[in-house]
């Protein structure tokens, strides 16, 4: 078209001039220069999108916990370039106060990790906003049932974790058969009461061994007292709180059932059975002057490196009527704070994504969150060693803490139950006093409305 218009001026001009020769005009003048066509002018590169930065928050748990997640925040920041993750590391201990003061403060980052049970509290005080929206119908159904139970509050979900834990007893397969002790094979094939009591006398009676089952009380008082011996009560027939309601404590931590299971375990310490006081950590598999360890996943690889094929899985005896476990884990929610939810979550869907989770669990133990990750997992799928954990949370056995804001004093108050009767306390007293500390933060806090 622009080629047709030049054409088009200079047969024009040509009949212009041959019209003023012929009207007897004087010299002709040069004819003009024919008109150039302007190139079309470049459109100007828009200047890139500048990444949008989100903040993260974990605790600084186990080594090789921290070593895969520096790893994944690395390798998260190297595959795109629209998310930049800067990673904050805190103390461990101290992580729940932080984020309390934090939340006050108005400073919380954008994706933060806590200890499961106290999603609760945080969801009800305005701290996490849902993440129903991100999470599909099959992404969901892919997760074990226990990761979500346990991230959900008030008919929302509210965290993922890219782990579960189990509680069970590790045995040492020597001592148990020198023993004539029974090894359990599954769920289904859990000790009695009896039987377990039965095992403790046998292993004690060895000359090799100093005591027969280690609490792990050098953990010390704290959550551990809670998800390792509530299982024993709830078993029983007792709990934490009357989860109808939610509203209060009396009658199920200080019922006769609860009552008669912690007069059991304080029994196991005092027949010497149990150590209050263990020198460390290390009287199972390198002392080896205990035949049995209570405690959960994450001693799977010192135990194994330890005592090779020495080292068996028992799950959880049945003290009542059922077996129960403890369950549960450090997971991740998005703040309502956060300017870019959209971004967070995708960290997030990289942290659960099944390759992502095995790269965790392969390095901590942990039960991995998705049946998908499970599958392909050595240790965890069926037949591996750790399967045990997998049939409890799959099979009816785990049982999560309470969900209610009332958490934290819950914890508080039944891990110094644990802390007193072990060193002699009554036991229907030390429950009493638990129940008023319960039901006094529900009242003062007018029940807990959910939001």
């Amino acid at each position: 078209m622009k080629t047709r218009t030049l054409w088009s001026l200079l047969s024009l001009f040509v009949i212009v001039s041959i019209l003023v020769v012929a009207c007897g005009g004087g010299a002709t003048e040069a004819p003009p220069a024919a008109p150039t066509v302007a190139p079309e002018e470049e459109e100007p590169e828009a200047p890139a999108a500048e990444a949008v930065t989100v903040e993260v928050w974990f605790h600084s748990g186990k080594g090789e916990e921290r070593d895969v997640l520096d790893a994944q925040v690395k390798d998260f920041n190297a595959m795109q370039d629209d998310i930049v993750i800067e990673a904050v590391q805190l103390p461990e201990g101290s992580y729940n106060d932080q984020v309390n003061a934090a939340a006050l403060a108005g400073d919380l980052p954008c994706l933060l990790d806590f200890d499961g049970p106290f999603l609760y509290n945080y969801a009800w005080a305005g701290y996490l906003r849902p993440m129903d929206e991100y999470v599909s119908t099959d992404l969901k159904n892919d997760f074990l049932p226990s990761i979500i139970s346990q991230g959900t509050y008030a008919g929302n979900l509210y965290s993922l974790g890219t782990f579960d834990s189990g509680l069970a007893i590790w045995g040492n397969k020597t001592y148990l058969d020198a023993a004539g002790v029974r090894i359990p094979t599954g769920i289904d094939d859990a000790w009695t009461k009896e039987e377990f009591v039965d095992a403790l006398e046998k292993l004690q009676a060895l000359p090799e061994v100093e005591y027969a089952i280690d609490f792990k009380m050098n953990y010390g008082a704290g959550e551990w007292f809670t998800y390792g011996f509530s299982p024993i009560l709830q078993s029983w027939g007792g709990d934490l709180i009357d989860r109808s309601t939610y509203q209060s404590a009396e009658g199920v931590l200080n019922s006769p059932e609860a009552v008669e299971a912690m007069e059991f375990f304080q029994s196991l310490f005092a027949d010497g059975y149990a150590n209050p006081e263990p020198a460390g950590d290390d009287d199972f598999h390198i002392n080896k002057i205990t035949a049995l360890s209570w405690v959960g996943h994450w001693m799977w690889t010192p135990h194994s490196e330890n005592l090779g094929d020495d080292l068996v899985l028992i799950p959880m005896p049945k003290f009542g009527d059922k077996a129960v476990t403890g369950m549960g884990s450090w997971n991740w929610g998005i703040t309502s704070s956060c300017e870019n939810p959209e971004a967070a979550w995708e960290f997030l869907h990289f942290l659960t994504s099944p390759a992502e989770i095995l790269h965790m669990t392969n390095a901590n133990g942990a039960v991995p969150a998705r049946k998908s990750a499970i599958a392909q997992s050595s240790l965890y799928g069926e037949g591996g060693p750790l399967n045990i954990f997998v049939q409890q949370l799959e099979g009816g056995v785990a049982l999560e803490r309470p969900v209610t804001p009332a958490y934290p004093v819950i914890t508080s108050a039944f891990s110094e139950v644990v802390q007193n009767i072990v060193a002699g306390a009554d036991v229907k007293t030390e429950l009493d006093k638990a129940v008023e500390k319960i039901d006094q933060d529900i009242e003062d806090n007018q029940g807990y409305p959910a939001p």
